[in-house]
């Protein structure tokens, strides 16, 4: 089985054909969630399509730890390929699926039980919440699915491997689709069978995965018999993947906080929010597949110690990932009735959509610049700067002000504002970093270290 060596050929090309099959794969992937919407906002009320919205950002902050974790895997795999170390791959491979499979049973047992708790918590409104619950507890009895997909769509990333997983990702979204329509539109079954085909299809794109890697005879071969935790991989991929993990469980946090707030101004706000919220994580792909390129590029590059091309990528990727964030943002305001339309065509949450639209999508350059000098450090194994930095900035800053502007004025639109200010400040910490930080800019060789040559 091919792999993707990123440590020779062209820079650019070798990135984008990267990227490209990773923002077709993360196309589907939204399917998932834009599936549910879609088919529930139309055959069934606005209340259903209010509890898929709600309980988007909870399951994102449940999810995003495993999925950070899953992220330092790649890392280390990814370092220990371009070195050219087949048995630290291998054992990274085998303890990165076991630590999945322990993680799979954590997130299903979690998520099931704490969903009514937490979904009062978030203020979710009386109307649609018992549908609400419905949808995250199905949503969750196929969270071993979800996690082992991720988990093994990374292993084959982090050796450039990103076109198996978009293939059997498109099988299953394309599944989910069907089984939506089949649920709801056919037999008419309520918003949890939504959730339900979900499932299905996340847990059918895991086991063709695990089929590959099992089937695989290059450095990820996948053995059965040897899936077990290896003492020195797993502390590497703790450390390399809590930050990150951490990081994107405080930014859930914080969307969980903003979305109770938004929850206070009724059912419509709700909708409103949740529409967004599935549309924005669409058009935000290419820039997601940019910086899951940018993490792979360095992580190899760094491993077989081509400093000098790792900083080439490293500015090319950020630079991609700006452009990409300002055309999808002019395009995201020019067409946003129609997109959201998609969804619902309720006057109010149209009306609602657009001023949240206006407000936050001009602004998705700062979102870039900020996750791809992320994606930098953690392809550079240095992982802890983004954490804290989000943590402090989209966490606590974030919160901090929607509570104070909410006791003040009381007007939903400044709770939107706080994406676009979030960013600007987090950009500015950022960028220094970045600059004056040599491991990052540098990629602080050791002393008496030459480059390699880039070829």
């Amino acid at each position: 089985m091919a792999v993707n060596n990123m440590t020779a050929g062209s820079i650019y090309k070798q990135m984008l054909r990267f990227a490209i099959p990773i923002f077709i794969s993360q196309l589907f992937q939204q399917l998932y969630n834009v599936a549910d919407s879609v088919i529930v906002g139309h055959y069934l009320a606005t209340s259903s399509l209010a509890a898929v919205g709600s309980s988007g950002n909870l399951i994102f902050l449940f999810v995003s730890f495993f999925e950070g974790l899953s992220l330092g895997a790649g890392v280390l795999i990814s370092k220990n390929y371009g070195a050219g170390n087949k048995i630290a791959v291998k054992k990274a491979v085998h303890t990165t699926i076991a630590s999945g499979i322990i993680a799979g049973i954590i997130l299903t047992t979690a998520g099931v039980l704490l969903t009514p708790k937490l979904l009062v918590l978030m203020n979710t409104d009386e109307q649609f919440l018992p549908e609400a619950i419905e949808y995250f507890r199905f949503y969750f009895y196929g969270a071993m699915g979800l996690v082992m997909y991720n988990i093994s769509r990374g292993i084959m990333m982090a050796v450039g491997d990103s076109r198996k997983p978009l293939y059997y990702l498109i099988f299953s979204s394309i599944l989910n689709v069907l089984l939506d329509f089949l649920f709801i539109g056919v037999l008419g079954y309520g918003v949890w069978s939504a959730a339900l085909a979900t499932s299905i299809a996340q847990v059918i794109s895991a086991i063709l995965c695990l089929t590959n890697l099992c089937r695989r005879q290059d450095e990820v071969h996948l053995a059965i018999s040897e899936i077990k935790i290896h003492k020195k991989e797993f502390i590497e991929i703790i450390k390399l993947g809590v930050p990150s993990g951490v990081q994107n469980s405080v930014i859930g946090l914080a969307n969980v906080i903003v979305l109770a707030q938004v929850n206070s101004f009724g059912m419509i706000a709700s909708a409103t929010f949740g529409a967004y919220s599935k549309t924005e994580g669409f058009v935000f792909l290419p820039i997601t597949s940019i910086n899951m390129a940018i993490t792979t590029f360095i992580g190899q590059n760094l491993g077989a110690k081509q400093y000098e091309r790792a900083k080439k990528g490293a500015r090319f990727g950020i630079f991609t990932a700006m452009l990409a964030a300002a055309i999808v943002g002019i395009l995201f305001v020019l067409f946003k009735s129609p997109i959201i339309g998609i969804y619902s065509q309720d006057p109010e949450v149209l009306a609602l959509s657009r001023i949240q639209i206006n407000t936050i999508a001009p602004f998705y350059i700062f979102l870039a610049l900020a996750h791809s000098i992320a994606s930098v450090c953690k392809g550079a194994g240095r992982a802890t700067a983004p954490m804290l930095i989000m943590l402090g900035i989209w966490c606590v800053f974030r919160i901090s002000y929607i509570l104070t502007v909410m006791k003040l004025f009381g007007e939903i639109q400044l709770i939107y504002w706080a994406y676009p200010i979030t960013w600007i400040l987090s950009d500015i910490i950022f960028v220094t970093y970045y600059l004056k930080s040599d491991w990052v800019h540098g990629f602080e060789k050791q002393k008496g270290e030459k480059d390699v040559q880039i070829q």
